[in-house]
């Protein structure tokens, strides 16, 4: 059962409530046995739940704007409240991919000293000057077929450094 708005005292005559089943319920206070105390302790539910519900939507709506900064809601929020750069969490996560980036390049520098002269110049066709497979086979005078091979033997040795 929930409202939208908290119910003023002068305004508590008859509440309409639905169950989760879908069920309408109506009560009246002194009606039915229901108490002044029954209606208050209604309210204590409803008020918590709509306190709740409010506070979601103030963080769904104003404190995302935060982070994106590209709503209306943005455009008039202290800028430093979008500032990750101090969140202990944010900096804890961001030195350990730091870290396992790290291991990765030293690993691959490991892993390039095992290729041959010929491997690594065939890497570095491929992977920094994005070569294709068919212009470096014309240009060595080789079949497209035999440059993935070459990659393949490439790929097998870099793969042995990690496991």
């Amino acid at each position: 059962m929930s409202r939208k708005y908290k119910t003023s005292q002068k305004n508590r005559t008859t509440y309409i409530y639905y169950t989760a089943e879908g069920t309408k319920i109506i009560i009246t206070p002194g009606k039915d046995g229901v108490t002044e105390a029954d209606i208050e302790l209604l309210h204590s539910w409803d008020d918590t739940e709509v306190d709740e519900q409010r506070r979601i939507n103030y963080r769904t709506s104003h404190l995302n704007a935060y982070h994106n900064g590209d709503s209306e809601e943005a455009d008039d929020r202290n800028s430093y409240l979008a500032d990750d750069s101090t969140n202990p969490e944010a900096i804890f996560i961001e030195s350990e991919e730091e870290e396992a980036h790290q291991v990765l390049l030293n690993k691959l520098a490991i892993a390039m000293k095992s290729l041959l002269p010929q491997q690594l110049e065939l890497f570095k066709k491929v992977y920094v000057d994005k070569r294709s497979n068919t212009d470096i086979a014309a240009e060595e005078g080789v079949t497209e077929a035999a440059i993935r091979n070459r990659l393949k033997k490439v790929h097998e040795k870099l793969r042995k450094h990690f496991p």
